[in-house]
């Protein structure tokens, strides 16, 4: 692993491998204090964030190492019209690895191909967030001796929940696993993930309502309504607090359920819930700081490539999906790949038409 941009690129070999390490630093972390001493990690977040911002300087820090960056993109050159690649030439140059979270879906793709550093994608808009994945995996691992087998409950916004399309793309490694699909069918998932879920032999049922599936599950992973992924704000209105889990509702799920969240959490899981031994996920985010430790000092300490091979210009985007990065980014490479037998873009997996 050079990059860590989509978890479903990741074998699983080398999943296993990044979590029994992030296992022994869960018992015994005073053991990795120095292991990233001398190392710096780029930290650009292009957009909001507390946990896993926080998370992953705290992670960087335990290790020994130390973190530069920004959290605001208007105190930094992008503000003054810095393309992408020249902010990821000039940062590779600086660091060890670089952790990037932006609201443009595919743009950490696009940073890989241009930096002399590893680069970690911390989140691009509505499309992947693989180091959240990872916490997520750590956690029921952890919690429960295991992954397969499991029936998972996905509730939500699954339409832009970056979370989910990357768990449900890990979800393919594991053996047997089961999903409902828990949405309103305006926030359904995409159809690309439809797909994946297809050609991956992948069970799946869509529904609409929580309480009639929620004896079947092992874990009810709850995401909020993102407003800030909403183009229509009628849309978001419509569907806000359309899913509410309570005490009540947990009386009918199994006793050893888990109720996740990758927070931060607005109306979805009420407060009361939180003393319920079943309600995970504020240790998921411990967790989740563990697991980047074990991917940091994975990537932080990988030799630097002293030239990164040439890339394509492009003369105009190819995708049409507006929150794509070629639509910032005119020159980016025309990457097109397959899924489903459907030509998608290669940046942010959209269908291109």
């Amino acid at each position: 692993m050079r990059h860590l941009i989509d978890f479903g690129d990741l074998p699983r070999e080398e999943w296993d491998a990044l979590y029994a390490r992030a296992s022994q630093i869960i018992d015994a972390p005073e053991q990795f204090i120095d292991v990233c001493r001398g190392k710096v990690a780029a930290s650009l977040f292009y957009e909001p964030s507390t946990r896993t911002n926080f998370s992953f300087q705290t992670a960087m820090l335990r290790l020994g190492g130390t973190v530069f960056g920004f959290a605001d993109p208007n105190s930094s050159s992008v503000a003054k019209g810095e393309t992408l690649k020249d902010t990821i030439k000039m940062v590779s140059s600086y660091a060890d690895v670089i952790v990037m979270r932006t609201p443009w879906e595919g743009a950490a793709k696009a940073a890989s191909l241009y930096s002399n550093v590893p680069v970690v994608n911390a989140g691009d808009g509505g499309h992947m967030h693989p180091t959240q994945t990872m916490a997520d995996l750590t956690t029921m691992t952890k919690l429960l001796g295991g992954v397969d087998g499991l029936s998972l409950g996905l509730c939500g916004d699954l339409k832009n929940g970056r979370t989910v399309h990357s768990l449900i793309k890990a979800m393919a490694k594991f053996k047997d696993i089961k999903f409902f699909l828990i949405s309103p069918r305006e926030l359904a998932v995409p159809e690309y993930m439809r797909t994946f879920m297809r050609e991956n032999n992948m069970r799946f049922t869509e529904v609409t309502g929580l309480e009639a599936v929620i004896p079947q599950l092992d874990v009810l992973y709850m995401t909020r309504i993102q407003r800030e992924r909403f183009v229509d704000p009628l849309e978001y209105e419509r569907n806000k607090g359309i899913y509410i889990l309570t005490r009540r509702k947990l009386e009918r799920a199994k006793e050893k359920m888990l109720v996740m969240h990758p927070l931060p959490r607005v109306d979805e899981i009420t407060v009361d819930v939180d003393d319920d031994p079943r309600a995970v996920y504020f240790q998921q985010a411990r967790y989740g700081m563990f697991a980047r430790m074990a991917l940091l000092e994975h990537l932080a300490l990988q030799p630097r490539w002293d030239t990164v091979p040439p890339v394509e210009i492009g003369t105009k985007p190819v995708c049409t999906n507006p929150r794509c990065i070629t639509q910032t980014q005119p020159y980016l490479p025309p990457l097109v790949k397959k899924i489903g037998g459907v030509d998608c873009c290669g940046f942010c997996d959209a269908a291109l038409r």
